[in-house]
């Protein structure tokens, strides 16, 4: 799935909604807990009840790989049935992947040929060539981290030096490694504001927009900043979404949050003439 294949569907839906599948043990409705794979059971109602608004689904791994080799198996079993029941959706594994080139290369082939994801978030702190393993395959996209949204951000990525702040040295740089087809960022919801500035380095790229929701950041301001003549904007939302019911109703609940959402994102769509 390219730019353009991305863009199709999110004008096809009249949505950018992401919806993340990080299933915690404890906050999965305690009736599903007598089934034999309580996470996918969860997944699988949530992904029923919310295909029709989402263009992607992010699974975050750790909250599989918590689980050992169960979680796992959870985890491919939710891709799959993802890939069964839903072919056109963009699926990206949460992984934060980085590491020395040859290390890299094995994450990507655990993400790419594997587990056939669509997607993988990557971290760029070790430079090029951790990241451009990820990129060697075709029809797969790298999402790397940019600005993320945690209080933690403020400890290196606004570092500035000669006039350039870390993250905006990560943009300016890592654009050059892949394309508009291959290559998205993570920017976190409750930076909107910095959208601004970096539309000014990545003018035509996807972004993956996680913050909204649950964590604070407004949808209305990430639109505002970061919207392009392509949308160009994959917003994600987990918990609002997923944890939004613990009866056995969750995931009707699930599909009415998912679907309030969506009607907002196709307003945004209409008023930037998207659709």
């Amino acid at each position: 799935m390219n730019h353009s294949q991305l863009f199709k569907n999110i004008a096809e839906k009249k949505s950018f909604l992401c919806v993340g599948l990080d299933p915690e043990i404890e906050k999965i409705p305690s009736f599903l807990l007598k089934t034999r794979d309580p996470v996918f059971e969860f997944n699988r109602r949530i992904i029923d009840s919310t295909h029709q608004y989402a263009v992607a689904y992010k699974p975050n791994v750790a909250f599989y790989e918590c689980n050992g080799p169960k979680g796992w198996k959870s985890l491919e079993s939710t891709l799959n049935y993802i890939r069964k029941n839903f072919p056109g959706i963009l699926v990206i594994a949460d992984a934060k992947r980085g590491d020395i080139g040859n290390t890299s290369k094995m994450y990507a082939r655990e993400f790419f040929e594997n587990m056939n994801f669509d997607a993988v978030t990557v971290a760029p702190y070790m430079g090029e060539d951790s990241v451009t393993p990820f990129l060697t395959y075709s029809n797969k996209w790298v999402i790397l981290l940019a600005l993320t949204s945690n209080k933690g951000a403020d400890d290196f990525q606004y570092h500035n030096e000669d006039g350039l702040k870390l993250f905006e040295r990560v943009l300016t740089l890592s654009r050059r490694w892949g394309s508009i087809d291959n290559l998205m960022y993570v920017v976190g919801a409750t930076r909107a504001e910095m959208l601004k500035d970096i539309r000014k380095i990545v003018p035509e790229h996807f972004l993956l927009i996680p913050g909204v929701g649950a964590q604070g950041g407004s949808l209305q301001e990430v639109v505002k900043y970061g919207i392009t003549s392509k949308c160009g904007l994959l917003v994600n939302s987990s918990r609002g979404i997923i944890f939004a019911d613990k009866s056995e109703n969750f995931d009707k609940v699930a599909g009415e949050k998912a679907a309030e959402i969506q009607k907002e994102m196709e307003l945004y769509l209409a008023q930037h003439k998207l659709i």
